[in-house]
């Protein structure tokens, strides 16, 4: 098995080009830099993969594991990177290498092995595990304890994409972003970036339960910020990108024609059209510069789905992972309010009776979705919360246990093969409506409202319940109409408070998934990606306040 020479990845320059915000972190670049041509290199061959795999597993159990799991990872990243009518920077990074974690006198034990060319190489690190695992034992109070898990045999996964975002040329893309930047300035822009990132996580898993599957996975993120200025005050307003990132191919950059409520653009779902999409943004940016700022008060807040995702990812995904509950984890904003004895009740009063928020790692098209998770585990939907009561958290295999689970849900991610896996957010989504409703609808009869679109700056606090969130675009609601663009609005709740104001949901027809390209968890930090569905929703008295600055 050949492999090319990597050039070691010195310096990326991407701090000073003023991208986009982005939750959690900003972007973890791992690998070297290697050529469009070596990106296009063909998989490594099933079979060599797996005489890797066994030789590892061979070499665990005679030195004492009673597990072990494999993981050979090819990683590719892409990332395209404008500005105006410059191409500002283009990297392609590939990282390849062998992750190995055993259980031996019940406890953990992991070590990686790079650019592993010979079963010589992930047999040694399956010794070294092994080795660490015994060390660590004799600190450890109680043994590891995994829910059982069947082996699948040979099996494999395909992101179902239509066209491979690596396959497509550079220029392809770079003209995009120019023609976006372009649009953008005609339409009234003074500055404006534009991006596209991609991933293919090519990955194999094997272990001693009898498990060996491979894995290819895709996600795309295509973003844009626009900058206004008022040339006579000097004052600016910014608009970004409407654009979820998605577990497709380069066919989600398809024109898809989009839904509007009053004139205002709110949808984009299959498909997403970056040039309606900027063009838009340039035209909402300069109205900003002179749109009302908000009084504020209490308002009934009608979030769109393009804003609502980052809500239900701080609110609850965050807090129902059970790493947080348990304590375990408290890095990226602490632990958990969401606690045993709330769970352990069978009556916490989450949400309003309205609310159903599910976990999901098979929804097509989400950043999330694998057949199987890094623990060989096949991925599933489960309940969160059920009608307005918490019923569940996320849990992997050796956390099942503890809230009496007889499997993991298969939520166990490593962002590369040298880390090792844990417990990872899955998808997590507000159910829709179970009665039609549309948009419009919705509206027709909030007296005193705020209309809001896109995700914006938000804080929340250590235990994950009181919050601030802001937006992208925020439009009045008088008397069951849009009466017109408002700026510095951010409205603050707790996670309780919040979700028991939900008094309505658009139905599936609205449905649309937001989500994080890179999601930070964990000390050393590990970056994931996930996405979050809803419909529109409508959360009742809620607190508004007014972010502008006083001088």
């Amino acid at each position: 098995m050949k492999r090319r020479d990597f050039i070691q990845l010195s310096s990326l320059g991407f701090g000073g080009l003023m991208l986009p915000n982005m939750p959690m972190g900003g972007i973890p670049i791992i690998g070297n830099a290697v050529s469009q041509e070596a990106m296009l290199d063909g998989a490594i061959d099933v079979a060599i993969k797996k005489r890797l795999a066994d030789a590892a597993l061979n070499a665990a159990k005679a030195k004492g594991a009673t597990y072990t799991d494999v993981r050979i990872g090819r990683y590719l990243n892409q990332f395209v990177v404008t500005r105006e009518d410059k191409v500002q920077n283009i990297v392609n990074t590939e990282s390849y290498g062998v992750g190995v974690r055993v259980i031996a006198n019940g406890c953990w034990g992991f070590a990686a092995v790079v650019d592993a060319k010979s079963e010589a190489d992930t047999a040694r690190a399956a010794e070294e595990a092994v080795a660490i695992a015994k060390a660590n034992a004799k600190l450890m109070k109680v043994p590891v304890q995994l829910a059982p898990q069947s082996g699948y045999g040979e099996v494999s996964w395909k992101a179902p994409i239509q066209r491979n975002a690596f396959e497509v040329p550079i220029k392809e893309k770079v003209d995009l972003l120019l023609g976006v930047n372009d649009a953008a300035l005609k339409n009234g822009a003074n500055y404006v970036n534009s991006v596209l990132f991609m991933v293919n996580e090519q990955k194999y898993f094997a272990s001693s339960d009898g498990s060996y599957i491979d894995q290819d996975i895709h996600r795309i993120w295509p973003i844009a910020a626009v900058t206004a200025i008022d040339p006579k005050s000097g004052k600016f307003e910014t608009r970004q990108a409407l654009s979820a990132p998605v577990g497709m191919g380069y066919e989600y950059l398809q024109t898809n024609p989009s839904d509007k409520v009053s004139g205002i653009t709110t949808r984009y779902n299959k498909g997403y059209d970056m040039l309606e999409d900027v063009t838009a943004a340039a035209k909402q940016a300069k109205e900003k510069l002179t749109a009302k700022s908000v009084e504020a008060g209490k308002y009934d807040l009608v979030l769109d789905p393009s804003h609502l995702w980052l809500t239900i990812h701080e609110s609850v995904g965050h807090p129902l992972e059970l790493d947080r509950v348990l304590g375990y984890e408290a890095n990226f904003a602490g632990t958990s309010f969401a606690t045993l004895d709330k769970w352990q009740s069978k009556n916490f009063n989450y949400g309003s009776k309205e609310v159903t928020l599910f976990a999901d790692k098979t929804q097509v098209g989400s950043l999330g979705a694998v057949g199987w998770d890094d623990e060989g585990v096949k991925t599933k939907r489960w309940d969160l919360v059920k009608d307005g009561t918490l019923v569940n958290y996320q849990a992997i295999r050796d956390q099942a246990h503890i809230i009496g689970e007889k499997e993991s849900h298969g939520c166990c991610y490593a962002d590369s093969w040298s880390s090792v896996q844990f417990q990872r957010m899955a998808n997590v989504s507000l159910a829709a409506g179970k009665t039609p409703l549309s948009v419009a609808e919705m509206i027709k009869d909030v007296k005193k409202g705020v209309y809001i679109i896109g995700d914006g700056s938000f804080s929340i606090d250590q235990q994950r319940y009181n919050f601030q969130f802001g937006g992208q675009l925020f439009y009045e609601i008088k008397d069951g109409q849009i009466a017109g663009m408002l700026k510095d609005v951010a409205y603050q709740s707790n996670t309780q408070e919040f979700w028991n104001s939900c008094v309505k949901v658009c139905d599936e027809r609205d449905y649309r998934l937001g989500g994080s390209f890179f999601d930070g968890k964990g000390q050393p930090s590990q970056s994931s990606a996930v996405s979050h569905g809803s419909s529109t929703a409508r959360f009742n008295g809620v607190n508004v306040i007014n972010t502008a600055r006083k001088v």
